[in-house]
């Protein structure tokens, strides 16, 4: 009797701490401890944020670059495994887009990020705010319920929309730290004036917006946090700027037609994924470094994955400095110049991608190398796994230069039928409650 009873106790607490541990995890869902200070995007803060730019470098990233290749694998193999009815082996979407309530546990969206942006947490550690009102009235005092207000703030938000709007902004868009823009449910512009900027900050997420005609602005007061406003001189009206950031992913959105960059990452910027996005009708498409004689562009490391770059594009898709750069499975459909370029000595890993050159002979080559010194031939750029079409060349150089060549095209049949599956969702999600998305 005594030994059933003791049976019996022990069963009994094993039950309870099973039923403990799943209530904590159920309840815990989304509550995160703060990791990091918010940081202001001010004057003030500049040298700081360079030296944090600069913690945050991978000292090797050929290992975040493996790891790109081993989520894309393992994301595959669950597919064919069944474990994704949805799946699509992009193990970006695969981590979120499955579940029919996403709309409900929308910072699980902070845990899909892959690449040098993996760590970007956005503003999963704070509150809903909720944009209720489209206009954009007075930059240095925005009003409750508008995007600028939500973006200000000097803690964490992760910021939805109530409705369908269009935001037409007076200024530039200065984003504080530990923010999320998440467009996903409504159908969201920020479209005819000046659009977004992302300086001396951390942690940004945006993800389903439609970006577009973005407008040269400037010589005017701006306010870029709660305590502090101040003079913007005249902006280039790129759709997205990054200027000193860190830990930033821009992921599902679509971009085209602005007066200078559809998105550009300067001045140290650094652990940045762009991924799933489309790209149209517009000519210098992405500038990822400042100029040749800016060294601090150095620790700049970016992934560029599963996005289409499409019709009416004309170069810099990216066009790269100094840094290192992951060019993994995206689908290159149109170009008039090249698609990737750059100068300075930058490392391009071109992996997996499809490129489909212009009808003009003149244009075929995929990689301009913009040449201010002979040492262009040492540059460590290489092509794994791309497939070519319609006479497409890619001109390797460096280190390894020859066995990556060589393994691109035996290897080109594979990425053509993989990229179309994984970038068939690039661009703003027309995604519905209640539905897969």
């Amino acid at each position: 009797m005594s030994n059933s009873l003791r049976f019996f106790t022990i069963c009994s607490l094993i039950v309870l701490a099973i039923g403990v541990s799943v209530n904590a995890v159920s309840s815990g869902e989304d509550i995160h401890e703060l990791k990091s200070l918010v940081t202001n995007s001010t004057t003030a803060n500049n040298r700081f944020a360079m030296e944090r730019n600069d913690s945050v470098v991978v000292d090797d990233p050929e290992m975040v670059a493996s790891m790109v290749h081993m989520s894309i694998r393992n994301s595959t193999e669950r597919r064919k495994l069944g474990f994704f009815s949805c799946g699509t082996g992009n193990p970006i979407d695969d981590c979120w887009r499955c579940d029919k309530n996403w709309q409900r546990h929308r910072k699980r969206l902070a845990e899909c990020a892959i690449g040098f942006g993996r760590s970007a947490v956005g503003g999963r550690d704070g509150q809903y705010y909720v944009v209720t009102n489209p206009n954009d009235d007075d930059a240095v005092n925005p009003k409750p319920g508008t995007l600028r207000h939500a973006v200000i703030q000097d803690k964490p938000l992760w910021i939805v929309f109530k409705r369908d709007m269009v935001i037409t902004l007076k200024q530039e868009l200065i984003m504080n730290s530990f923010k999320t823009i998440d467009a996903r449910g409504v159908n969201v512009h920020i479209a005819n004036g000046a659009c977004i900027t992302i300086q001396y900050v951390t942690n940004i997420i945006i993800h389903g917006l439609h970006i577009h005609d973005c407008k040269r602005t400037g010589n005017a007061m701006v306010r870029s946090s709660p305590s502090h406003f101040g003079w913007r001189t005249m902006a280039d009206g790129d759709g997205i700027s990054i200027f000193g950031g860190s830990h930033i992913w821009i992921d599902h959105n679509s971009l085209s037609n602005c007066a200078d960059g559809l998105i550009d990452a300067i001045m140290g910027s650094t652990a940045i994924t762009i991924s799933n996005n489309l790209f149209t009708h517009h000519n210098e498409v992405m500038l990822l470094g400042h100029s040749d004689s800016y060294k601090r562009d150095k620790v700049m490391q970016v992934t560029v994955a599963y996005n289409h770059f499409g019709e009416g594009l004309v170069q810099r898709m990216p066009r790269c400095r100094h840094g290192y750069f992951h060019v993994v499975n995206n689908d290159y459909t149109h170009w008039e110049m090249y698609a990737i370029g750059g100068s300075a000595n930058p490392t391009i890993n071109s992996e997996g991608n499809r490129f489909l050159a212009p009808s003009n002979p003149n244009a075929k080559e995929v990689t301009k190398r913009v040449i201010t010194t002979g040492k262009w031939k040492q540059w460590n750029w290489r092509s794994e796994g791309d497939l070519m079409l319609n006479g497409a060349y890619f001109i390797p150089t460096g280190a390894g230069a020859g066995a990556s060549y060589a393994k691109a095209s035996s290897l080109s049949a594979q990425p053509s039928s993989v990229v179309a599956t994984l970038t068939s969702g690039a661009g703003a999600l027309p995604c519905r409650r209640g539905r897969q998305c």
